[in-house]
C-alpha cells in the first residue's frame, strides 16, 4: 500500500506535539489559512495557489493563468518571520475549539 505525502505530513505532526488534540495536515492547513489572511493580512487567491487548492473564478482556468509568484514569495517570508516570532515568545492566536 502507497502512503500519499499527506498522510506521511500527518504522522509527522502527531509524533512533533505532545497533546490530547488530534492535529491533522487539514487542521495545519485551515490553521495557516486563517492566520495567513487575519493576522498577515495576505489575499485569499494568494493563499489558496500557496496550498494548491484551484481558485475559483467567473473566467475559469483556461483563461485563469496567475500564479502570484512574488506575492507567494512574499508571503511564505512573512509566514516564516510570523513562526519565528512565536517561537521566540510572540502571543499566539488562540483558536476555537470545534463542537
Amino acid at each position: 500500500m502507497k502512503t500519499s505525502a499527506f498522510v506521511t505530513f500527518t504522522r509527522f505532526l502527531g509524533r512533533c506535539y505532545d497533546t490530547k488534540t488530534e492535529i491533522t495536515g487539514h487542521g495545519f492547513r485551515a490553521m495557516a489559512r486563517t492566520l495567513l489572511a487575519e493576522r498577515l493580512g495576505y489575499q485569499p487567491e494568494v493563499i489558496e495557489h500557496q496550498l494548491a487548492h484551484k481558485v475559483p473564478d467567473a473566467l475559469g482556468t483556461a483563461y485563469n493563468r496567475t500564479k502570484y509568484i512574488d506575492d507567494r514569495r512574499r508571503m511564505m517570508s512573512a509566514w516564516a518571520d510570523y513562526l519565528d516570532g512565536l517561537k521566540t515568545g510572540a502571543k499566539a492566536t488562540k483558536f476555537p475549539t470545534a463542537n
